[in-house]
């Protein structure tokens, strides 16, 4: 347990009178005042930060790099912001097709030969996690998508995120499961700075994006995957992710009156579930929430 953790847990047990002061309690009384200020989640790695105050409300191995899988997306998306020129067209090509179905991709279901602007391969890319918008995006951005891995290294040193590292745009495996990597701290400041930017606070707090159809090119509707927008009061983002490696993750940011909250769980897991990220998360926010 981490000593922002514990350091909270010793202040409320020390609150708590000794067996020889009162009269005989329950034997698991102090088990009881532990688990007041500690929230339980099943999760290898996690914080929870108040985004007003900057101070980290609790977490779990927050210095320990691991895959994060399409969080990735989130990088991805920094560097085209920085870069511009939402407005131009992107062709979508079978190169793109055919990355998704070879690597079991998540797809936002593109149509070769349809022509879309950055911002709306942004959506594509943000919402239904689409790695062959992401694929896009990097080739065109690069330009080429190792040039794209470069900046996205450039840019998280620039953010002061010295244990992130990329070497794919979308967070798939390559050319190892653990080859791009981070941290929770990283992953919480990751997020703080993508919710800074208006265009990308707008995308990401949105349940659906629907683009109608053009001279250039198909009808798509695209939902996202953050499960908890909509259904837990005050979220608005952010991204989830999930691979062998990296479980399920999710970073996310809920605001509630003047109380707001960014964290992140990583290769959460619960017996049962298939959406374990989202239980985390949830209890993670109703336990924080309560302290401030």
């Amino acid at each position: 347990m981490l000593a922002a953790a514990s350091v909270l847990a010793a202040s409320v047990l020390a609150a708590v009178p000794s067996a020889a002061m009162v009269a005989p309690g329950p034997p698991d009384a102090a088990a009881r005042a532990w688990h007041a200020v500690v929230p339980r989640v099943d999760v290898r790695g996690a914080e929870l930060v108040n985004a007003r105050t900057g101070v980290r409300l609790w977490g779990k191995d927050v210095s320990v790099p691991r895959p994060m899988g399409s969080i990735t997306k989130v990088m991805t998306a920094l560097v085209v912001l920085r870069a511009g020129d939402l407005s131009r067209e992107i062709k979508v090509t079978r190169g793109a097709i055919r990355y998704v179905r070879k690597r079991g991709a998540s797809s936002a279901g593109l149509i070769a030969g349809d022509v879309l602007t950055a911002r709306q391969l942004m959506e594509a890319m943000l919402l239904p996690s689409g790695c062959d918008a992401a694929y896009l995006l990097a080739t065109a951005y690069g330009p080429g998508r190792r040039t794209f891995v470069r900046k996205m290294n450039a840019m998280a040193m620039t953010m002061g995120l010295t244990s992130t590292h990329f070497t794919s745009f979308d967070g798939m495996p390559y050319p190892t499961e653990h080859s791009t990597y981070s941290t929770p701290a990283d992953l919480v400041g990751l997020g703080e700075q993508a919710m800074r930017n208006p265009l990308f606070r707008r995308i990401v707090a949105q349940r659906s994006y629907h683009l109608a159809a053009t001279a250039l090119h198909h009808r798509y509707k695209w939902y996202t995957t953050d499960g908890l927008l909509g259904s837990y009061r005050g979220v608005i983002g952010i991204k989830t992710g999930d691979t062998n490696a990296a479980g399920d993750c999710f970073l996310f940011e809920a605001r509630r009156g003047g109380r707001t909250l960014i964290g992140v769980v990583l290769h959460a897991h619960s017996a049962g579930s298939s959406a374990s990220f989202f239980t985390a998360a949830r209890r993670l926010l109703n336990w924080g929430f309560r302290r401030i």
